[in-house]
């Protein structure tokens, strides 16, 4: 019998190890805008974003209005206009996915039952596979309900959105004459 809880417990962790590993790790990551102009294929209005000024204060709200040059930003419900020349950043949060929090919960509590059933059963041949599986199972569900809970409870990671071009960030590109006895030239050098 001891042999029967063996294949069950390795068809469980099979199981796990397939779903847990198959979780996507998440869309490959959009790098943020640089333009102010591309920001409305990024944001909509009613969007909620951070924009932190160039004094480097945070604010939080809603986008009540988006153009080329500024975007209005309701805050407790007062608009405040934000020149583009004095945003530094904009960032907001991306909604996390309840699947992964699903899965982990699935894998822990069916990992945990696998392991609670073959203790109760080992040398014990009166164990019902049948009965074993259903424990696992139930509380594999109940394990992935939690994780949902945890997952639907927990805020998402803040995304960058948006950064303002830095003067030191631009490239610089210098031209200079080179004069030489029977030479002539043009020196050329681009920065980063």
């Amino acid at each position: 019998m001891s042999s029967m809880f063996a294949s069950v417990r390795s068809a469980v962790f099979g199981v796990i190890a397939v779903l847990v590993l198959g979780i996507p790790s998440g869309a490959i990551a959009q790098v943020p805008v640089s333009s102010f102009e591309q920001l409305p294929t990024w944001l909509r209005v009613g969007d909620t974003v951070y924009v932190t000024d160039a004094a480097g204060r945070e604010h939080k709200g809603t986008i009540g209005g988006l153009s080329a040059s500024s975007l209005s930003l309701l805050v407790g419900g007062t608009p405040q206009d934000f020149r583009k020349e004095n945003i530094s950043t904009i960032t907001r949060r991306r909604p996390d996915s309840l699947g992964n929090g699903a899965l982990i919960g699935l894998a822990v509590g069916a990992g945990l039952a696998t392991v609670g059933v073959a203790a109760l059963c080992a040398g014990d041949e009166s164990c019902d596979a049948g009965g074993a599986i259903l424990v696992v199972g139930l509380y594999g569900g109940i394990g992935a309900g939690i994780g949902v809970g945890i997952d639907a409870l927990t805020p998402g990671k803040k995304v960058l959105v948006y950064s303002a071009p830095s003067a030191s960030s631009a490239a610089r590109i210098s031209v200079s004459p080179l004069v030489s006895p029977g030479r002539g030239g043009l020196a050329v050098s681009v920065r980063f």
